[in-house]
């Protein structure tokens, strides 16, 4: 654990704010859920709650379905970070959303992007600190929305010209995220 050197007081009702600058930085929004753990030595560790998290290994599942069925890699993320990726690029697996489809899921909409010439790079755009070697041109994101709140993505993506996301793709990653957000609903 890192020491922040921020001391905070529990008021009457048992409550503790967390500082700005840490829910910035963890990207903690009003509303998120926090798992409570308790360590040996009597710590108290909050940590963010991923619901879609919990589904990690169905992901994988279901994400490698849609890859053996269209050829096509596909990410599936939770809100701050990628938790399974199938098509070869398993790199990519625990990388941190990026300011694009961070924004794409906040406000409840699909993201298509297409190249002309060039390759994008997932750095900065859809993801975060990924090295140079990773870069597509299609992606197509669409969130997954529980309980009217976003909690992650589907993303297909083609990692060469030749390789074009179409109307399939796209029905495909609907019935994905809306499936994934039904089966946090329960």
């Amino acid at each position: 654990m890192k020491a922040t050197g921020i001391v905070r007081r529990i008021d009457d009702l048992g409550r503790v704010v967390i500082p700005k600058e840490i829910r910035r930085t963890m990207r903690i929004r009003e509303g998120d859920p926090l798992e409570v753990f308790v360590d040996r030595e009597g710590s108290v560790i909050l940590r963010k709650y991923s619901p879609i998290g919990e589904l990690s290994e169905f992901s994988l599942e279901y994400g490698e379905a849609l890859f053996e069925t269209t050829g096509k890699p596909v990410m599936i993320t939770d809100r701050d970070s990628v938790i399974a990726v199938a098509g070869g690029v398993k790199d990519l697996k625990g990388k941190r959303i990026g300011p694009q489809a961070d924004a794409a899921m906040e406000n409840r909409k699909k993201l298509e992007i297409k190249v002309a010439n060039d390759a994008y790079e997932f750095n900065g755009g859809l993801l975060q600190h990924v090295s140079n070697e990773y870069t597509y041109y299609q992606a197509l994101l669409v969130p997954i929305v529980s309980q009217g709140q976003p909690v992650g993505s589907v993303i297909f993506f083609t990692r060469d010209k030749q390789s074009q996301l179409t109307e399939i793709e796209l029905k495909l990653a609907e019935t994905a995220a809306a499936f994934l957000g039904k089966q946090m609903a329960d």
